[in-house]
């Protein structure tokens, strides 16, 4: 099961019912960040998460709007006694980027370990975490996140008595441990079947639409996207400053095929979202507008 609350929706500055970009996923005691903007640690007091578990932080880019709320997020890791390494995924620069910001947060009772992103698409492994980085379309360099929890085949009784294994060596196995018992080598792929459907989470903001963003967000359980503009009359100015209108986003959702889709991202000149989502869904019906604090548990079929 992943947990995945989004903290923040506004873009470009916090509003009294809305804080900057931020989207924050729990998963077997990890949790992972999605950006960091101003008013993210108030966000997850008020939804009850802590900021402690977390073990990644993923960057899009490094608009203040994306990162401001860093230095503070820091301070109140390091003062909640965490000492296990965290890791910091971001577009190149990232490390030169931080050092800067932490100019007010110098000292850490942890470890930072940096990840730069320099391909179109880069792949990760984090705690348990699938992640993939993918190029998109601002005008600074920019990425998007598609998270996935992969999920083994299910557990083959019947092969593992056949082949003799020992009942207490089967948990190993299904972990996907490589064994050798009395001279003879089991492997995962001996005893379970074929892969079964993971959990998939594609997240992407600050963007002209672009085929990447379809392509990692095929088939996505959830598709949290940018809608900047909802106005008809605001179409020029998302080419303009390369953002993305509610539209465009739900024909990426469709066009992907995902489950359902969260908006996020809003000028702060957006005042009443929903009167503009019968249009929305009209394109693609599971389509919701998102709100500080949103929740959702996606699980396994």
């Amino acid at each position: 099961m992943l947990d995945v609350c989004l903290l923040g929706t506004a873009g470009m500055m916090p509003l009294p019912y809305r804080w900057l970009t931020a989207l924050m996923t729990r998963y077997n005691g990890s949790s992972l960040l999605i950006d960091c903007g101003e008013g993210t640690q108030i966000a997850m007091k008020e939804k009850g998460w802590s900021a402690k578990p977390i073990d990644i932080i993923c960057f899009t880019h490094y608009h203040a709007d994306h990162i401001s709320g860093l230095p503070g997020l820091l301070l109140t890791m390091g003062n909640s006694e965490r000492t296990e390494p965290l890791t910091l995924v971001g577009p190149k620069g990232l490390e030169r980027v931080v050092n800067a910001l932490r100019t007010i947060a110098p000292e850490l009772p942890f470890d930072i370990r940096y990840i730069e992103l320099t391909q179109p698409v880069e792949h990760l492994e984090e705690r348990g975490y699938h992640i993939t980085a993918f190029r998109v379309n601002h005008n600074v360099v920019c990425y998007g996140y598609t998270i996935e929890i992969p999920r083994a085949g299910e557990f083959q009784v019947d092969a593992a008595v056949a082949l003799g294994i020992p009942k207490n060596c089967w948990g190993r196995l299904q972990k996907g441990e490589i064994l050798t018992i009395d001279g003879e080598t089991y492997t995962p792929d001996m005893v379970l079947g074929a892969p079964r459907k993971g959990i998939k989470l594609t997240y992407c903001t600050d963007t002209r639409p672009v085929p990447s963003i379809t392509e990692n967000a095929q088939n996505a359980d959830l598709l949290i996207i940018e809608g900047m503009y909802a106005e008809k009359e605001k179409e020029a100015k998302a080419r303009q400053y390369k953002h993305m209108t509610f539209y465009e986003a739900a024909e990426i959702a469709r066009d992907a095929e995902v489950s359902r889709m969260w908006l996020t991202h809003f000028s702060p000149s957006l005042v009443r979202g929903e009167d503009y989502m019968d249009e929305v869904r009209r394109i693609y019906p599971n389509a919701q507008l998102g709100k500080d604090g949103k929740t959702l548990e996606l699980d396994f079929e």
